[in-house]
């Protein structure tokens, strides 16, 4: 917690970006949540450096391109000087601006927030999400979790006990914390052919640099999902931002995606929900999905769905993620597989896919 002695039950934060006019806007934000206080301010990386030396804010959010120090190469001294700091990108939505936001979780950032391009609602939604990713990072990871409620004691669910039933389709959601253990585990499936899909909550811009990012990864062929293409063996696809990803049938009965611009599923879209929910419609038993790191609770309906589909899933465990919100979610079912540490899902997965119970 901040080390402010006059406010100890309050969120610190940190506010580092070269605009003025963005510091006050975030100032505000904060100062306008009673669990929430501003410690400290800086308009780059170097002067955030020296800031840190005076405060030990909880949550700093980082500007990503700023004048004499960048928010890329400020993030590793400041992870360095303050260990456990949970720091937050905060990016322009252009594809330079995307992918340094996409290096920094990758090295460390928690999670972004894209600035609002203009106007009053687009700024009310920055606002909304700004406050509830401070408020869902930068508690003691112990409260910060406990938003997930705790799953009784129960059976795996049905389908995580049919090991002769191959996994036709894997499925995979995730938000705060999600890219990296995405990078992660589609690193690790090796010469596994069957396709994966994938809904991370991310804006346009950023789907396109993670799709691409992925591919790098993984070896295998990966895009941003299209509008009536097929489900192909080998592919991974990636939820476009700003478009819910599902799974129908085509004229000729064989799985195709759809994209849809429909309302959003837990303020998201795109959201896990809808893709997971429609996997096991067409699907069934033979779909297995894992639930990452994210805020929140999407993909827990969708994966009870799957599950009473005849379907499994895992989530994430406590430890490894970064928010256990959703995975927490989705464990509350009773109905999940197996609850996995990142090295631990990728070989589920596997297993899922070649008809066995790998856990």
């Amino acid at each position: 917690m901040s080390q402010n002695a006059q406010e100890p039950t309050r969120i610190g934060v940190m506010v580092v970006d070269d605009s003025a006019v963005v510091r006050g806007l975030l100032t505000k934000y904060v100062d306008e949540q009673p669990d929430m206080a501003m410690v400290g301010r800086a308009g780059n990386g170097a002067a955030a450096l020296m800031e840190l030396d005076r405060v030990k804010p909880d949550v700093i959010l980082l500007d990503v391109e700023m004048p004499e120090m960048d928010g890329l190469t400020a993030l590793p001294l400041i992870l360095r000087k303050v260990p456990g700091v949970r720091v937050l990108m905060v990016s322009g939505v252009t594809r330079k601006g995307a992918s340094e936001t996409l290096k920094a979780l990758s090295a460390g950032a928690t999670d972004f927030l894209p600035k609002p391009e203009g106007g009053a609602v687009r700024a009310e939604e920055f606002g909304r999400d700004l406050v509830a990713k401070i408020r869902a990072v930068g508690r003691p990871r112990q409260a910060a979790n406990s938003g997930a409620r705790t799953a009784p004691a129960a059976a795996p669910a049905s389908g995580a006990q049919r090991q002769g039933q191959p996994a036709h389709v894997l499925l995979i959601g995730a938000s705060t914390g999600g890219p990296p253990v995405i990078l992660d585990v589609l690193s690790r499936l090796g010469g596994l052919r069957t396709p994966v899909l994938v809904t991370q909550h991310m804006p346009a811009t950023f789907t396109t640099l993670l799709a691409e990012q992925i591919a790098r990864a993984s070896g295998r062929p990966t895009a941003e999902a299209r509008d009536g293409e097929a489900v192909q063996a080998g592919r991974i696809y990636v939820a476009p931002g700003g478009w819910h990803m599902t799974v129908s049938r085509g004229v000729s009965g064989a799985p195709i995606l759809r994209l849809d611009q429909g309302p959003a599923v837990h303020w998201c879209r795109p959201a896990v929900d809808p893709m997971i929910t429609s996997a096991a419609a067409v699907y069934g038993a033979a779909a297995a999905a894992v639930i990452l790191t994210g805020m929140g609770q999407d993909g827990a309906d969708g994966c009870r769905a799957l599950a009473r589909a005849g379907g499994r899933f895992a989530v994430q465990d406590e430890e490894s993620s970064a928010v256990w919100g959703m995975p927490g979610a989705a464990y509350a079912t009773g109905m999940a597989a197996a609850k996995l540490s990142i090295p631990e899902i990728s070989g589920w997965l596997v297993g899922c896919a070649e008809g066995r119970h790998a856990a």
